[in-house]
Order: structure tokens, then C-alpha cells, then sequence
């Protein structure tokens, strides 16, 4: 199903051959995280890392797990989530990977967990930045899953404001503070 949001654009689940523009989309708001979790700061090799990802099936940034928004044909924006009762089968084929290609140790906190469906991360290219694309992305996914009775939940740093009050605006409420890879998060949750 896809949904018209504005002239021109629709958002809609994710194929296989968004890959390249959900890694686009989405690299604005893992760069960070990814670096820290093969241990360097190269941005080319977690992009590339994240690509790989996004094109396969059965981890957490797989296009399965996406949406996109489409303007004219071009990914604009992604959004990606999953259940939480999920994570660890997603993270295992990503730890697989760090450990044997990068030889790095992979074991981040858990964000979520059972009963949660979590918007793992979601970004919107800075030329479509503004627009309100990232609340129709996020707006899409939240009536996807109260039909579905479903509660949703995310993190968000503590000292992203501008997200946060998006977040809080479209109904989501603190639950915990939390840490994920040495920054300090915010827990949020949306129940139906």
C-alpha cells in the first residue's frame, strides 16, 4: 500500500531495489553508531557495511524493515522498525559480520525489547529536509501499527530537542532514560 503525502510523492514499504536510497536516508542517522561499532571512524566502510545490510533479508536494516517516501521517483526519505521481540535474530547476522570481516567485538545495548515495535532509526535527505516529510514518514508508520494495536517505541538523544518534540507531538511519552553505544538516549513509547 502506498499513501500520497503531498504532490508527487507517496510513501510506501520498501523493495529490495530501494536499497541504495534507504542506505542514503538512513546513514544520516547510524554514521555515528556505525563507525563506533567496527571501531573506526570511516565513514565509506559503514556506509558500505550499512548498504550491504539494508540489500539483505533478515537483520534489522534490511529494506524488509523500511518504508520510504518517493518525490518523483527518488527516495526521499526511510524509516525502519521491527518488532522488538526480534532483535537479537536481527543483530546476529550484523555481530557475524563485524566479528569476522572487521574483527571487531559487536555488543551494543539492547534498545528494545518483547511488546515494542522499534523505529530503529529514520533520516530524510538534506534537500527534502523541512518539507514535513519526516512527519508523514513517521505519521504513516504509527497508523500502520495502532491498526495493528501495536506499540511503538524509539530512542532519541538526549540533547536532540528539534526530534524529541516531533516525537512528543505526535503522542509518544518518555518512558526510561537509557545508553546505547556511550551516548545517553531518551526511551519514548506510543501505545495504541
Amino acid at each position: 500500500m502506498s499513501l500520497k503525502c503531498q504532490e508527487n510523492s507517496f510513501i510506501r514499504k520498501a523493495t529490495k531495489s530501494d536499497s541504495k536510497g534507504i542506505t542514503d536516508c538512513l546513514f544520516l542517522a547510524l554514521e555515528t553508531f556505525l563507525c563506533k561499532f567496527i571501531g573506526v571512524n570511516d565513514s565509506v566502510k559503514a556506509k558500505h557495511m550499512l548498504l550491504h545490510f539494508v540489500n539483505e533479508e533478515n537483520n534489522q536494516y534490511s529494506f524488509q524493515n523500511c518504508y520510504v517516501a518517493e518525490i518523483d521517483g527518488m527516495i526521499a526519505g526511510a524509516i525502519n522498525s521491527y518488532n522488538g521481540a526480534h532483535l537479537n535474530a536481527l543483530k546476529r547476522p550484523i555481530a557475524n559480520f563485524i566479528q569476522h570481516q572487521i574483527g571487531t567485538d559487536f555488543n551494543p545495548e539492547p534498545e528494545t525489547t518483547d511488546g515494542e515495535y522499534y523505529i530503529d532509526s529514520f533520516g530524510i535527505l538534506p534537500r527534502f529536509q523541512g518539507k514535513g516529510i519526516g512527519t508523514q514518514l513517521l505519521k504513516h508508520l504509527i497508523h500502520e501499527h495502532r491498526t495493528q494495536n501495536r506499540v511503538l517505541g524509539l530512542l532519541v538523544e538526549e540533547n536532540n530537542q528539534k526530534a524529541e518534540t516531533l516525537y512528543l507531538a505526535l503522542g509518544f511519552k518518555w518512558i526510561k532514560n537509557q545508553a546505547l553505544a556511550g551516548k545517553n538516549m531518551r526511551h519514548l513509547q506510543l501505545k495504541p
